[in-house]
């Protein structure tokens, strides 16, 4: 049998691993997972890891999950892949009818991954407006901090530096304007008082360019790779009718916080708004397959619907729709229903408070916050290389959370359970005590 080292070894010599600086795993060792189970992740040595990020916020039911996986094996037997340009199949079919009741929202295009479907929101909504004749309606907005992927496409709308900059001069310009991001609210200032001053800067933008600017694209209540920037849905509210107002659409970027995320089933629910596009992926799945989408309102739709070729949305990828995926997407949708999935995770928010509550009154904490299945806070003496030790910390303790710069958060697999949620809570305020920066 292979050990850990073995697997690491062979891993640093053939994968070439994302969003990663290879150098560094001469010293910061790569995790080599056998097998997972539940909410943990198992390595070849058997030392167990509970995941706290969701695989990269991407498995809401556990791994090995027992229905999701006789669904792919069902579908295994009967269809794995077709083509989706002049072909369709049960399970992409039953999907989108699903995913339209849910959204309000119809007519689902089919990607691989959250960049994809920033990709395909972003170009429908140009194509859109070239349909109606406004061909100078080309230009992006997006927040302060964002993050929608990064093909060139979606880095044009993302405010990241350390993958924006190196690739500026291929990318699209676009325009930033202020984040709602609570955190940056002035003493005394509510968070929906900061959000509506925060929208002030998305009229002011609209009066001089409403006329040039196709789509504003926003993560919904909260940034993810902006340290969980979270924000109050006040600020969607107004969004929607600046949008409405000034003819602009508005892309809900959905990818992270929707399928439940923030508590409800989507994001914008909050806001009682309906985006004019939603990006869906990460846990459309369960974490099991690769499977992004777009749906749009039926009258964005009609503008493509035409005799001329050109007027259509001709944008595809081999494996568009591919069963398999919508498969497992389609259990995903029936364990929210069978297992009344929103009201469970409302009651284990509920079961860890008084434990949050000892992590916001730590001295070393700031901006403790608590959204859906999402809980993060700010280490305020953090030093540089803090995100990297607190891993590496975590990690020895079996507990896997990957802090952005000073912001340490978790986001479970809703079916971790009350005591292992308790036991990561008590984990992170060790580490607290620890003093480790």
């Amino acid at each position: 049998m292979q050990s850990n080292k073995d697997w690491l070894e062979r891993s640093r010599r053939a994968v070439w691993h994302p969003c990663t600086q290879m150098k560094r795993h001469e010293t910061l060792p790569i995790v080599p997972i056998e097998r997972g189970d539940g909410a943990w992740l198992i390595d070849f040595e058997g030392k167990r890891y509970f995941d706290g990020v969701s695989s990269w916020w991407v498995n809401l039911f556990g791994h090995a999950n027992p229905r999701i996986n006789a669904a792919i094996t069902d579908q295994l037997g009967k269809l794995e892949h077709v083509i989706l340009a002049g072909f369709t199949q049960r399970p992409v079919v039953e999907l989108s009818e699903q995913l339209a009741e849910l959204t309000g929202l119809g007519h689902a295009f089919y990607g691989s991954d959250g960049a994809s479907a920033t990709e395909i929101a972003l170009k429908m909504s140009f194509h859109y407006w070239r349909n109606q004749g406004r061909e100078a309606k080309c230009e992006f907005v997006s927040l302060d901090n964002s993050y929608h992927g990064e093909t060139l496409g979606a880095l044009s709308v993302t405010d990241v530096p350390l993958f924006r900059d190196t690739y500026a001069p291929l990318l699209r310009s676009s325009h930033r304007v202020t984040s709602p991001d609570w955190r940056l609210a002035e003493a005394g200032e509510s968070p929906e008082a900061y959000a509506l001053r925060a929208a002030q800067a998305v009229e002011t933008l609209f009066q001089a360019r409403a006329n040039q600017i196709a789509a504003i694209i926003v993560e919904p209540l909260c940034q993810g790779a902006a340290g969980m920037a979270m924000y109050h849905p006040a600020y969607l509210a107004r969004l929607r009718q600046l949008c409405d107002e000034y003819e602009v659409h508005l892309i809900a970027d959905e990818i992270a916080m929707g399928f439940g995320r923030t508590g409800t089933m989507f994001a914008c629910e909050q806001a009682a708004i309906k985006p004019d596009f939603i990006c869906l992926s990460k846990g459309i799945t369960g974490g099991y397959l690769p499977l992004s989408c777009v749906l749009t309102r039926d009258e964005i739709y009609a503008a493509f619907y035409h005799d001329d070729v050109t007027r259509g949305f001709l944008h595809s990828h081999s494996y568009t729709g591919n069963a398999l995926a919508c498969r497992a997407a389609l259990e995903v949708l029936s364990l929210f229903r069978d297992d009344a999935v929103l009201q469970s995770n409302l009651r284990k928010g509920l079961d860890v408070a008084d434990l949050f509550e000892q992590i916001q009154a730590h001295p070393r904490v700031r901006h403790a916050r608590h959204l859906g299945m999402i809980w993060a806070f700010d280490v305020a003496d953090a030093e540089s290389g803090f995100s990297g030790r607190w891993f590496e910390a975590a990690l020895a303790q079996g507990l896997l959370v990957r802090p952005v710069n000073n912001t340490v958060y978790i986001m479970p697999p809703y079916i971790a359970s009350v005591a292992e949620l308790r036991q990561v809570f008590n984990t992170l305020l060790m580490l607290l005590d620890s003093g480790l920066k």
